[in-house]
């Protein structure tokens, strides 16, 4: 059987048991429409046979990952949150069961014994793992991620460069609003106040510290390992005049000493890993003064039935793993509360913003998508066609609670008060 005519019928079948509104264009132009009356308008590129043959010899989601970074397989007229939006309602559970094997494999099996090219890679090389107080290349890794091009960012980010899960007081407020509204509900819940020390690990371009010295007048310092984001931060500083009241290091923060008054890590827990909680709790206490505030700002996973079913990891998180944050680990809320309270603090509040991250970063999938040729021009095609896969799955991940976000509000313990107010009904006022 010719092999284009095994897939038209393959994609026929496919139309009739599982209705999926888009269509497939062949390396040929063939379109393969995958529900009756499907649209063309959203298209799946398969744009060589190679991309099948590499599928069918290694059918795993890191395969897919790098035919879609070399342009092999790509999309066409949306991403990948049009193409879930598409989907609907059709469900693909128990799927392979309805499928026509005999079909399936007179289709697929030409494409076994096909040349399947060279492959490529824009995955992270280097060591991912090691203990806290081991040290680890931590520079690499966020370099991996960070440096990439603060030109590149700039075209899915608000104006203020910040690159962490926006706060919507309304859902349909702009990005640029809600960044802001996320940066006062940080000081508003650490109760920044004139003349205090602020920390923020991980600081990122600098909005953070920039915005708590502006508003809250207090003194603030910022340490990232990203030179690209040093380079910005420190030119920001300057430009708003703030060198009296705001410095950057690029330092780890196990280099750091205190005391500080409050300190805040907003997104950079991540990056630590879960065999590392320990040694870096120990790491922010040893920073803060008694009774000062914390607050935690990290994407979580669900709790399994137990610790070792939660380290398992899904290919899907593996992948943002490898190609996106290398060495990243996400925490689920009970490992990191009790990881704190195990390491000298007391926690007082924890609020779930999963819903304002999937907010966040669909706005950002969509800035960069209408950006693409701009992107491309920036870090390549191969990036760009991977971090809008990362952007619109990771969206996706948190509108389904495959993973969450929590604020987790905490001080470093000591007998007596706590110095928090009876409620906390300012802060949402």
């Amino acid at each position: 059987m010719d092999r284009i005519a095994g897939l038209a019928r393959l994609a026929s079948h496919l139309a009739q048991v599982a209705p999926f509104d888009v269509t497939i264009r062949l390396w040929d132009g063939t379109l393969l429409p995958l529900a009756p009356g499907a649209r063309d308008d959203l298209l799946i590129l398969v744009n060589t046979p190679a991309a099948l043959t590499r599928m069918m010899r290694r059918p795993r989601l890191a395969t897919l990952v790098d035919l879609i970074g070399e342009g092999a397989i790509d999309l066409q007229g949306g991403t990948l949150l049009d193409l879930a939006a598409r989907q609907g309602a059709t469900s693909t559970r128990g799927l392979f069961r309805r499928l026509d094997k005999r079909l399936l494999t007179t289709a697929l099996l030409p494409f076994l014994f096909g040349s399947g090219g060279a492959a490529a890679t824009q995955a992270f090389a280097g060591a991912q793992k090691a203990r806290h107080e081991e040290g680890r290349d931590d520079k690499a890794q966020v370099q991996f991620h960070y440096d990439l091009s603060n030109a590149f960012y700039a075209l899915f980010l608000d104006p203020r460069m910040v690159y962490s899960c926006a706060y919507f007081r309304d859902w349909d407020a702009d990005l640029a609003t809600a960044q802001a509204d996320k940066l006062e509900m940080i000081c508003r819940k650490l109760r920044l106040a004139p003349g205090e020390r602020f920390l923020d690990i991980g600081c990122g371009w600098g909005g953070l510290v920039c915005h708590a010295a502006q508003h809250h007048g207090v003194t603030a310092h910022g340490v990232t390992l990203s030179q690209a984001q040093f380079d910005l931060a420190t030119r920001k500083i300057a430009d708003l005049g703030l060198q009296d009241r705001v410095t950057i290091e690029l330092k780890d923060v196990r280099a750091l000493a205190g005391p500080f008054d409050k300190i805040a890590s907003i997104g950079m827990f991540e990056h630590v890993g879960l065999d590392n909680r320990d040694g870096y709790f120990r790491q922010i206490r040893d920073l803060l003064r008694p009774r000062g505030l914390y607050l935690h700002h990290a994407i979580t996973r669900p709790m399994k039935r137990n610790e070792r079913a939660f380290r398992h990891k899904r290919p899907e998180f593996a992948a943002i793993v490898n190609y996106v944050f290398p060495g990243s680990e996400l925490d689920h809320i009970g490992g990191t509360t009790d990881a704190m309270e195990r390491n000298g603090f007391e926690v007082h509040d924890t609020e779930a913003w999963r819903e304002h991250y999937a907010r966040t970063t669909r706005h950002w999938a969509e800035r960069l998508h209408a950006n693409r040729a701009a992107a491309e021009a920036e870090v390549g095609a191969a990036k760009t066609r991977i971090w809008l896969l990362y952007l619109a799955g990771v969206s996706l991940a948190f509108e389904r609670g495959t993973i969450g976000i929590f604020q987790t509000l905490a001080t470093r313990r000591t007998r007596g008060a706590s110095g928090l107010p009876p409620t906390r009904a300012d802060l949402y006022r």
